[in-house]
């Protein structure tokens, strides 16, 4: 399978694609390597992949704190923040546990 610059016919090295931010979307080396990104509209990345087949996701809080990780291999660590379902709270003193309703 051809890459882009392949079918670009393109002969100077490296060769970068950038969206309208000025991301960088695509990367490509002479000897044929390449790798993929995409961005949130934080302009975080969230999506890499690479020529070799190995990818990887992450997602963001507000703060831009990575919550999400997955990649290729199989490796997830997941720290989004879960329902309230059967978390205990205290209120003056008395603790409640919380059922969604």
């Amino acid at each position: 399978m051809k890459t882009i610059a392949q079918h670009l016919n393109v002969t100077e090295f490296p060769f970068e694609i950038k969206d309208k931010n000025g991301n960088k979307i695509y990367f490509e080396k002479s000897n044929g390597y390449w790798e993929k990104s995409e961005y949130d509209s934080n302009r975080n990345v969230i999506y890499c992949e690479y020529s070799d087949g190995y990818w990887w996701k992450k997602e963001y809080d507000s703060n831009g704190k990575v919550i999400y990780y997955e990649n290729s291999y199989g490796k997830i660590r997941d720290n989004r923040p879960k329902g309230c379902e059967g978390k205990v709270v205290k209120i003056e003193g008395k603790k409640y546990k919380l059922t969604e309703v």
